[in-house]
């Protein structure tokens, strides 16, 4: 990672020169040093450093004042520049550092393993931008190199003068039509593809040109679109015909995706002995029919018949004539994605105002069950937790909640704020699991009217709405990686744009995220951006699983039996001492969701005063106690997969039964290798 990088240290402090010095050669960095602004402002011109680590107080100039001058150079404005300072993190001292154009901040003291990564994370993005340039340079010359190769195939096209004409009149009608389509409703796409159709009509003078779709699992095709001139007529429309009536097209066309040609019908092969009885019914003379490319198989095909002559065809426009049939129907798709997304727009337009109609009542719930008592446990592990909870809580940090389904990340996270100075707003919270990738990114910063199609009216995002409270983004690492990156430049540097806007908001939001997923491993695989899973992970809270606190399942039992007490109208003066010990003996997959389903499935079926509680699959106990945590939860989600008859979703579905959301369980059973039978 550090071979061949290049670190120029400024400080005018000669302990951390030395000591930040040694720490960046330890990691490999070839190491450059410099005590004030012009020495470190000469070192850069001479020795042109990957990086700079730039103290903010220097004798003879400021920190900012020399990163200022070095992103100013047009030969070194590339090179990234850390402002390093020991007196001050604060947000002002780090926007000064950004206005000047620094990349990065640093706290002169940190530990030597922080210092590596933050540095280790700046030269990523250095080579990054090398390797983009390079690829750039790569890319401009290949352009150079395709664009003489074009050139020198242009003029070989130029054989007559008659030829280039005929090209150039057709170039002019693709070019129009598919400008067309640039911007076009989709109510108007159909007959502005009616328009091209005939336009291509005119220009080969033909009879009849029409687009058709075909159905290979009903060995069937219609005409969609068609053109046809006035004293001809007209193809029908939408009416399907068997495949059987064209059997030899049908073969080159779908599936060998090869253009069908003739001139004259005396030049079909013989096997083509059927569609030549039917072209001769129809009064087709000549014939040249395109299968359009957009995908596999073939589905649409662009058909040009001559009905009153023969026709010879041009084979240098059947290139263009497919390209042609390419843009219509792309923008058939992209008329049918655009009334599915309003579709889809409506719907979650709708259920957001279901949800207004229930937010007073939601506001209440919450409120309840944030109570500092309702976080119920006298285990070490639950003590821990609230400590680190109450520690961070006055602050503005950055806090990640980790820890499996069910753990109540949601109830600390909630505890934080009502801990904090943000407490007198509103929490906000954002499920990042429940929302289309391609909404998320509206739902958290919001758009402006007409960002893209379909976008009708103005919407605030849940940053601007926790402006001056806390944010606690849910499932965090099922956010898109573009997204992601949008998030870190909030983090950083408190500031956003609505989607469809250029106009910066700034918002004061302390954030908290959770996820029940491996963060780390996330980012090695490609799914998470280091660089935010480093900003995010400042204070990092591990929930700990129900299996991990099992001496609080007797008061998180008593708690539940009260809370259904009132619900269902019944009174319990003990539990068994039994059914205790074989709560505490059950792995609990589905953690504390999972036990409270479990108290109130015991509290409906209970008709006495003690109530008797058996965990899922209690049976199978003497079983699991020798197997792996994989085995029983896998064990465990099986058997509760068939007694649901293997319905995830949904009243008395698995994810309601083992007290998980859907795409919870899902993602477990994909990791646990779980499949539906067959039969």
């Amino acid at each position: 990672m550090s071979d061949h990088v290049k670190i120029l240290v400024v400080d005018d402090d000669p302990h951390f020169l030395a000591l930040t010095s040694a720490v960046l050669a330890s990691g490999g960095y070839e190491v450059i040093e410099a005590s004030t602004g012009k020495d470190a402002l000469k070192a850069v011109a001479r020795a042109f450093p990957d990086l700079v680590v730039l103290d903010v107080v220097l004798p003879d100039m400021s920190g900012f004042e020399v990163c200022r001058q070095i992103k100013a150079d047009p030969v070194l404005r590339s090179t990234l520049v850390a402002l390093q300072s020991g007196l001050s993190t604060s947000s002002e001292a780090q926007t000064t550092g950004l206005d000047m154009g620094a990349d990065g901040y640093i706290v002169k003291g940190i530990p030597k393993s922080e210092l590596l990564a933050r540095v280790k994370s700046l030269v990523r993005i250095k080579q990054a931008e090398d390797a983009l340039k390079r690829a750039h340079d790569e890319l401009e010359q290949r352009v150079k190199e395709r664009t003489a190769e074009l050139g020198a195939a242009n003029q070989r096209l130029i054989a007559s003068e008659r030829a280039l004409v005929e090209r150039l009149r057709f170039e002019e009608l693709l070019s129009g039509v598919s400008a067309r389509f640039a911007n076009i409703p989709p109510d108007q796409v159909d007959a502005e593809i009616e328009r091209g159709l005939g336009q291509v009509l005119e220009f080969f003078e033909v009879d009849r040109v029409g687009l058709l779709e075909t159905f290979p699992d009903h060995a069937s095709w219609e005409i969609t679109h068609a053109a046809v001139v006035e004293d001809v007529t007209p193809a029908p429309l939408r009416v399907k015909f068997p495949v059987s009536i064209h059997p030899w097209a049908y073969d080159k066309l779908i599936r060998k995706g090869e253009v069908v040609v003739y001139s004259s019908l005396d030049e079909l092969p013989a096997e083509a002995n059927i569609d030549r009885q039917t072209w001769i019914e129809w009064g087709i003379r000549s014939n040249l029919i395109i299968p359009v490319v957009t995908g596999e198989p073939v589905s649409r095909v662009i058909a040009i018949n001559s009905m009153k002559r023969e026709c010879v065809w041009p084979k240098e426009f059947i290139p263009r004539l497919r390209l042609l049939g390419e843009i219509l129907v792309n923008a058939l798709q992209r008329a049918q994605m655009q009334r599915q997304l309003q579709e889809s727009y409506n719907e979650i337009q709708e259920l957001k105002r279901q949800l207004e109609k229930e937010n007073i009542f939601l506001r209440k719930e919450v409120k309840l069950l944030s109570k500092p008592d309702e976080i119920v446990g006298e285990s070490e592990a639950i003590k821990r937790v609230l400590a680190e909870a109450e520690k961070v809580a006055p602050t503005d940090s950055t806090v990640l909640i980790l820890g499996e389904t069910g753990t109540g990340k949601e109830l600390i996270a909630r505890h934080i704020h009502n801990l904090s100075k943000r407490k007198d707003r509103p929490l906000v919270t954002v499920n990042c699991a429940s929302l289309p990738p391609a909404l998320i990114e509206n739902e958290i910063f919001g758009r402006e009217k007409g960002a893209y199609t379909g976008a009708l009216t103005r919407m605030t995002g849940r940053f601007e709405a926790a402006d001056g409270s806390t944010l606690f983004l849910d499932e965090i690492a099922e956010l898109p990686l573009e997204v992601q990156g949008k998030l870190l430049r909030v983090l950083e540097q408190g500031r956003f744009e609505r989607l469809g806007s250029t106009k910066t908001i700034h918002a004061n939001v302390r954030l908290i995220a959770a996820t029940n997923r491996d963060l780390a491993r996330e980012v090695a695989g490609g799914k998470f951006r280091s660089d935010l899973y480093y900003r995010l992970n400042v204070f990092p809270i591990g929930i700990p699983a129900l299996r991990e606190r099992l001496q609080d399942i007797p008061a998180l039992a008593w708690s539940f039996v009260r809370e259904f007490e009132k619900k269902l109208g019944k009174r319990i003066d003990s539990i068994s001492k039994k059914s205790i010990e074989s709560l505490q003996q059950y792995a609990w997959p589905g953690n504390i969701r999972e036990l409270k389903n479990v108290i109130e499935h015991a509290m409906i079926v209970c008709d006495g005063r003690i109530l008797t509680v058996a965990p899922p699959a209690a049976a199978q106990m003497e079983e699991t106690r020798s197997s792996t945590l994989e085995d029983v939860e896998r064990r465990h989600i099986l058997g509760v997969l068939e007694k649901a008859g293997w319905r995830i979703a949904g009243k008395n579905g698995a994810a309601e039964l083992l007290g998980m959301k859907r795409t919870t369980l899902q993602a477990k059973m994909r990791a646990l290798g779980i499949t539906r039978p067959s039969s």
